[in-house]
């Protein structure tokens, strides 16, 4: 058995800069990986087994889109630690670990199996450019950040399309997808709210949400303390 690590990344900034015709963001980005990470076990076989939740469509995860793109058979359990639709690239990140172990470095051709993937595949912290495809790796910095993550998940296509009908705001606050993911779930807001009162900074979001983010550490019972990892960490 093969043991893998998939680190969950986090969007520090998003602008987004324009809309091909058909239809995909173009985005200038700035996202880091962090300690937060998915556990992968793999073993001869077939499927996909989350640890408490059971097996999965094999036909509807990444994982098993991953492994069909590097041509490999295996049978992956996963132990989540990367919250579902909270922002944080959990299913990118495991796609991400798969094509690694199988030695792909295509930057390039882990963008089909979305916009995060090539991101996760580099890792550390870098500049994210096109519609995710394009990474600039940049020098590691040293963070450390407090997360608060609502107990729902925002669903990214949805946040777009929103951000679309508003007509394309930007964010005050270095992410622009931020006033949609609000109008879409205003649920999002009184986390926020909870955040800024426990730490007195200004909360941000992490890319279409859910999670609200500080820098520094403020650890508390709905909030994690996590560091930011460089690449290959």
């Amino acid at each position: 058995m093969t043991t893998l690590t998939a680190r969950a990344k986090l969007t520090l900034s998003l602008r987004i800069t324009g809309v091909r015709s058909d239809g995909y963001h173009l985005i200038d980005a700035e996202m880091v990986s962090l300690e937060l990470a998915d556990t992968l076990s793999i073993e001869a076989g077939h499927g996909v087994v989350i640890e408490g939740g059971g097996e999965v469509d094999p036909d509807d995860n990444l994982i098993t889109r991953a492994l069909a793109l590097v041509g490999r058979t295996a049978r992956v359990t996963v132990s989540k630690q990367i919250p579902t639709g909270a922002g944080l690239g959990g299913g990118s990140a495991d796609a991400a670990a798969i094509l690694r172990w199988a030695g792909y470095t295509d930057v390039q051709g882990a963008a089909q199996l979305g916009a995060d993937v090539p991101f996760c595949l580099v890792g550390g912290r870098a500049r994210i450019q096109g519609i995710g495809e394009l990474v600039q790796p940049l020098e590691h910095i040293p963070r450390t950040l407090t997360l608060l993550m609502p107990p729902f998940g925002c669903s990214t296509p949805a946040v777009y399309r929103c951000w679309d009908e508003m007509g394309g705001p930007k964010g005050s606050n270095g992410n622009d997808l931020e006033p949609a993911a609000l109008e879409v779930e205003p649920r999002l807001d009184q986390y926020r709210r909870a955040l800024e009162r426990a730490t007195g900074q200004t909360a941000r979001l992490a890319g279409s949400g859910s999670t609200w983010f500080v820098e520094g550490a403020y650890p508390g019972e709905d909030r994690i303390v996590v560091g930011t990892v460089p690449a290959g960490g």
